[in-house]
């Protein structure tokens, strides 16, 4: 896989090292010549010195014939137009981008070009509630037309004691994984739900709501999702 990173951070490095040692191409990007000096002596990858953010600069770099373009800088504003301009220019099938600051997290979608956003902060904030909440839903990963959820099944779950082919998943969704005393559950239409079972679901955002029926209830007073 062809990976381009725009930004030599802390962040950007990590990655370019992670995905080198992994075996896949990478290119990394990067407008301060100091720092590229410095760093093209540990990270052996390919350096290209130049604004990410210029047409010009991704030409040279032959951004039209990689894989996944990956905006890490620490301004929102140059990762969202390293975004736009990758996807619109240049057509890269894969762009992921860094949201620095967690109130900007609404302008990272597929109207920038962005394919995959991870903002630490809402990331962590999931994490704590993943580790913490039974019987609610928590969003853990968000993709451009699908997110990761997790919910721990609580005792008066509506799915304890349901096997996963008579539990009615909408079509849009799917069980990936069940997590049950530290072991990981392949999901099988005969696989019964457990209090305590972390449950792992691939949902669109328009069946969320369905599948959080499926497997927290009904708050009293609203109507069961049809």
């Amino acid at each position: 896989m062809k990976v381009a990173i725009a930004g030599a951070g802390n962040v950007g490095t990590y990655i370019a090292a992670d995905l080198k040692e992994a075996g896949h191409e990478v290119m990394v990007i990067e407008q301060d010549p100091d720092l590229v000096a410095r760093l093209q002596v540990d990270f052996r990858v390919t350096w290209v010195v130049g604004d990410a953010c210029e047409v010009t600069t991704l030409h040279e770099a032959g951004i039209a014939d990689i894989d996944v373009m990956v905006a890490v800088t620490g301004d929102d504003e140059d990762n969202l137009v390293i975004s736009l301009l990758a996807k619109q220019e240049f057509a890269v099938p894969r762009v992921v981008a860094r949201v620095n600051h967690p109130q900007n997290q609404w302008l990272f979608n597929e109207t920038w070009g962005v394919d995959v956003s991870v903002s630490t902060p809402h990331l962590l904030t999931a994490l704590v509630e993943e580790a913490v909440s039974v019987g609610s839903l928590v969003r853990l990963l968000q993709f451009q037309d699908a997110r990761l959820v997790e919910v721990t099944l609580a005792e008066d779950s509506p799915a304890v004691g349901a096997a996963i082919s008579g539990l009615g998943v909408p079509r849009d969704a799917t069980i990936v994984a069940i997590v049950r005393d530290r072991h990981v559950i392949v999901p099988r239409g005969e696989t019964t739900m457990l209090p305590g079972d972390e449950v792992l679901v691939l949902v669109t955002p328009e069946a969320e709501n369905k599948v959080k029926a499926l497997l927290v209830g009904v708050p009293a007073g609203e109507m069961p999702v049809s």
